[in-house]
């Protein structure tokens, strides 16, 4: 008997039993206030079946415990464990049972077990002092049918845990489309240790917007299931969330009861493994054995519908236009049609009526390379032919070769090599609903089954045709759409690619209404593609068609050198000698088709084959300045030497040490919430003879590039080119236990030259980005890249700037402008300031300068040092000290000293000596003149020429021959001057008359 709040004792019997149970047996008046339960398993596998009060209620007269089924003990699927008999039971109708399963499929609430975690492991501020945003209201949504992850930048796991007695598996579907998103599902046992392998635990993408199975083996014991998203907005666009659905986890003991069938389902029969979906107009309510069927007339409901829901009105909204295919008179007529199903109602007052269908109008001519076989449809012209798609198909001239290829610009009907479809977020399909459709000179988004779906149009390529000049460059083809978007939402059109149908990933998306547009993709790369577009009008939830007016348009579409296309125009090939009439034979790499001649001729040195035109000499396009081709003249390259004049002496330098891959990782930088995120450039900077070294890989940044080469057939997760860039997001900024690499994109695929001069094709390095160098140019290697984005319609450019700076060995330095911390301000044109030791010019007998010392011991040493400041590297060396033998010139120095002051001395005194001689002797000569004066012509007195006392008598003529040599230095020291008098010999010794 049992009574609520009533408490018995408890007596022990000291049986196992009593100790297991621990209640009073007193025997009970009603089954229904208990119920059995499994004990815990012991260590030898086995357990207990024990009664367990109902409730609160204090019981007595409990059965006695029994023993249990063994623990790895399960039912098959459609069964279930009635623990009362310990015996499988089927499940009833309305009911569905895994046996040894359990599934989740209901989604419009959190289950029961599951849980969110929203962490952000980086709560510093940015670097302009904000704090990142909160994370507390990010999580995973129910959101009926599925469950979807959220669509910021935090990091959000859905975690649920579960004890397997013996191994298991969990498997679920999910949709992945957006590559800006991280989707990783792990498992971790109870001790926090991962049990799954880290290859497994990043999903794929889902393929053309797919749902995707996942399945992972589990082990027994417990087991913590992580389905974990990291968003990464490096922009103001928002990524596109993760949806998951019918999680089942197989592997668990028994189960104790049989699920009920979710609303918009049922199960007819007893002993069912899963659920059948209630078909279009009809619905269920929870655990039904059929489904309800509704009133058609004023009803509808779509598949899986839980109730019926009432007939709107037909409105413009509900019908869109067709053109009907050409038929044999060559007519087509445009048609309205209601978007089907047809859910609303014409006979309601404010109901529209259906419009008649338009008159006969005249097809569209066929595509270029198509023509009319007199049927609806337009027949490929045959190998060799060509056609502009008006008139019937002509075989090519002698001597030249279709161009082959796609171009599509009407649309009657879709081509047979593309196919259109819808996809739901919510279910596997659009209901049958068309996702394009053909319009004469365009083909539309369709209406779809609601705002959400996915409107898919796919262009399948085979391969891609060798061109014929055999040329083996970067460019195999190309593929180029016209369209335009008008949009009243948040629409978005996807251009996604498949290789080699492996995975699809978004290489370009537009938002938001767009004029006519021009976008062009290269292939560089020979493999099976294929191209979709997919539209949205809105990421919202929603069942509803408030924005079927939202719609893209697609004018043209052209493919070049497809395989197994067709030719519009021929032009002209080379002829081979052995082979007759118009038989073309393919050129070999780098080589051109000269147009007198027909034959191959190879392009000039330093000169690349473009990969349009192979005709002509025309098609060799010169390198830029200071590079040169490869082999096969398919790209250009810098040999890593660089020579110019400056300042009248030639300056070389060698990048032969930087040829290997340089790397710069910028930032960090942080988004709205925080999130720390890197820059990485890997920079090619003389290309390796025009291969290409810089290598970019997307996913976890440990799987190695040689990996990646190593899947040959696989180009959509790394780019190989001369500068890449990748954003990282560092482990420690979410959470992850390794850097995630992502967005790798090329920067420079192709190489324009090097100069000293800032600009080049185009490319102008502004004053405001470097500022110049003055003692030596930088040298500018210019690069530019011809994919085109959606910002970039002429693709993208890269300079990196080389400048000299001795104080910095090796690799050294690279930075960005101070003005752009991103490399770029626009986006499309990227700039690299390299300053290294290694950017020196090579060094010559210019840059240094000898220094003679003194003889010393016969000795004298010369010396060489560099010029200050020294800008030059490597090169020619610097001599070494010389030392050469020489003759001491100090004692015939002093020799020499001596001798000159001695004769310095003698002058002076010679000087004095006559000076004072040349005083008397024109003191006697005055007294002469004065006598002479005083009568004319007269003798003077007699005593007037007296020897004065004291004087010695020194006017005694001395007739000689020869005068000596003291007498030439009193002849030179005395002037005689002429005068008007006449000449008398004072002294004689002869008397004379005067």
């Amino acid at each position: 008997m049992c009574t609520e709040g009533s408490t018995g004792s408890q007596v022990s019997t000291g049986t196992k039993e009593s100790q297991l149970t621990s209640r009073t047996k007193l025997r009970l008046q009603h089954p229904g206030d208990y119920h059995y339960e499994y004990t815990e398993c012991e260590s030898t596998g086995s357990r207990w079946r024990v009664a367990i009060p109902n409730s609160e209620k204090q019981c007595v007269g409990l059965p006695d415990p029994v023993k249990g089924k063994d623990c790895t003990f399960s039912c098959d699927s459609g069964q279930f464990l009635e623990i009362k008999t310990q015996s499988c039971t089927e499940c009833a109708a309305g009911t569905y049972s895994l046996g040894t399963g359990i599934k989740f499929d209901e989604w419009d609430e959190m289950p029961s077990g599951f849980s969110n975690v929203a962490t952000f492991m980086e709560t510093t501020a940015d670097f302009s002092g904000n704090r990142p945003d909160s994370c507390d209201n990010s999580s995973w949504i129910p959101r009926g049918n599925y469950i979807e992850s959220n669509r910021d930048d935090c990091t959000v796991s859905l975690i649920y845990a579960v004890h397997l007695k013996k191994a298991g598996s969990v498997s679920f579907d999910y949709q992945y489309l957006d590559n800006n998103i991280f989707f990783e599902f792990f498992i971790q046992n109870d001790q926090c240790q991962e049990t799954s392998s880290a290859s497994d635990k990043w999903v794929k993408l889902s393929e053309n917007s797919d749902w995707m199975h996942h399945s992972v083996a589990l082990k027994s014991g417990t087991n913590i299931l992580y389905w974990r998203t990291t968003g990464i907005l490096l922009g103001s666009k928002v990524v596109k969330p993760v949806l998951i659905k019918n999680i089942t986890i197989e592997g668990v003991a028994y189960t104790s009861e049989c699920f009920p069938c979710k609303p918009g389902t049922y199960s007819d029969t007893a002993g069912s493994s899963s659920c059948k979906i209630c078909p279009r107009n009809t619905y269920s309510d929870k655990g039904a054995k059929e489904c309800n069927k509704c009133n058609l007339e004023t009803q509808y409901s779509d598949e899986g519908a839980n109730k019926c829901t009432d007939r709107p009105p037909c409105l413009e909204k509900d019908l869109f236009q067709i053109h009907t295919p050409c038929d044999n008179e060559g007519k087509t007529q445009v048609m309205s049609k209601w978007i089907e199903p047809k859910i609303c109602r014409e006979d309601l007052s404010n109901a529209m009526m259906l419009p008649a269908s338009g008159n006969k109008e005249d097809c569209p001519p066929c595509n270029p390379g198509f023509y009319s076989n007199g049927t609806s449809t337009c027949s490929p012209c045959p190998f060799g032919t060509f056609s502009d798609g008006m008139q019937e198909c002509k075989p090519c001239a002698a001597g030249t070769e279709p161009i082959l290829g796609f171009e599509y610009k009407w649309w009657n009907i879709l081509p047979a090599n593309m196919k259109t479809s819808c996809f739901n977020v919510g279910n596997s399909k659009c209901d049958g609903m068309n996702g394009w459709e053909v319009a004469g000179d365009h083909v539309q988004s369709g209406a779809g089954g609601s705002d959400n779906d996915y409107l898919l149009l796919n262009l399948h390529i085979p391969g891609f045709k060798l061109p014929t000049s055999g040329s083996n460059g970067a460019e195999m083809g190309r593929i180029t759409f016209v369209f335009e978007t008008k949009c009243s939402a948040d629409c978005v059109l996807y251009f996604m690619v498949d290789v080699n149908r492996k995975t699809t990933s978004v290489v370009e998306s537009w938002g938001g209404s767009r004029e006519k547009l021009s976008y062009t993709h290269i292939v560089s790369k020979n493999a099976t593609y294929m191209f979709t577009w997919a539209f949205q009008r809105t990421n919202q939830a929603e069942d509803s068609r408030r924005y079927v007016n939202d719609v893209v348009k697609i004018y043209s579409i052209t493919a070049t050198n497809i395989l197994d296309g067709v030719a519009s125009s021929c032009r002209p090939c080379a002829t081979g000698s052995q082979q007759f009439g118009s038989s073309c034979v393919p050129c070999p790499a780098g080589h051109y088709i000269d147009k007198e001649s027909s034959t191959c001729k190879e392009c000039p040195p330093n000169t690349y084959l473009s990969p349009h035109q192979v005709n002509g000499k025309e098609a060799c396009i010169p390198c830029g300045p200071a590079s040169k081709s490869n082999k096969d003249h398919s790209a250009c390259y810098s040999d890593c030497y660089f020579s110019y004049l400056h300042e009248n002496q030639t300056l070389t330098y060698n990048f032969n040490n930087l040829s290997s891959v340089g790397t710069l990782i910028n930032g960090p930088s942080f988004t709205s919430k925080g999130t720390k995120y890197f820059h990485l450039f890997n920079i090619s900077l003389c290309g390796n003879g025009g291969e290409r070294k810089a290598v970019c890989t997307d996913n976890i940044t440990d799987v190695t590039t040689k990996e990646m080469e190593a899947e040959a057939e696989d180009v959509s997760n790394f780019v190989k080119t001369f500068v890449c860039q990748s954003t990282i997001i560092p482990s420690d900024s979410k959470g992850f236990r390794t850097a995630l690499s992502s967005q790798s994109v090329s920067l420079a695929d192709a190489f324009l030259g090097v100069t000293t001069d800032r600009s080049l094709g185009g490319i102008i390095i502004s004053p405001d980005t470097f500022p110049p160098q003055k003692k030596i140019p930088d040298i500018n290697f210019f690069y530019k890249s011809s994919a085109a984005t959606s910002s970039c319609e002429k693709g993208r450019a890269t300079v990196i700037s080389m400048r000299c700076d001795p104080t910095k060995p090796g690799q050294a330095d690279i930075s960005v402008p101070r003005l752009c911390p991103a490399g770029t301000c626009d986006g499309c044109n990227f700039y690299f300031l390299w300053e290294t030791a290694e950017a020196c010019p090579l060094c010559t007998e210019n840059d240094y300068q000898k220094i003679e010392g003194a003889c010393k011991k016969g000795h004298q040493e010369t010396h060489y040092v560099w010029n200050e400041p020294k800008l030059c590297m490597r090169g020619t060396s610097l001599p070494d000290k010389r030392t050469a033998a020489c003759e001491s010139i100090d004692f015939w120095l002093k020799v020499g000293a001596g001798v000159g002051a001695f004769v310095a001395v003698l002058l002076v005194a010679l000087t004095c000596y006559f000076w004072k001689k040349n005083q008397k002797l024109e003191y006697k000569y005055s007294k002469l003149i004065m006598t002479a004066n005083s009568k004319e012509c007269e003798l003077p007195a007699p005593d007037s020429c007296a020897i004065m006392e004291g004087e010695d008598n020194e006017d005694d003529v001395v007739y000689t021959n020869k005068q000596s040599l003291l007498g030439k230095l009193k002849s030179l020291a005395s002037k005689e001057k002429e005068h008007c008098f006449e000449s008398v010999q004072l002294k004689s010794s002869r008397p004379q008359n005067i």
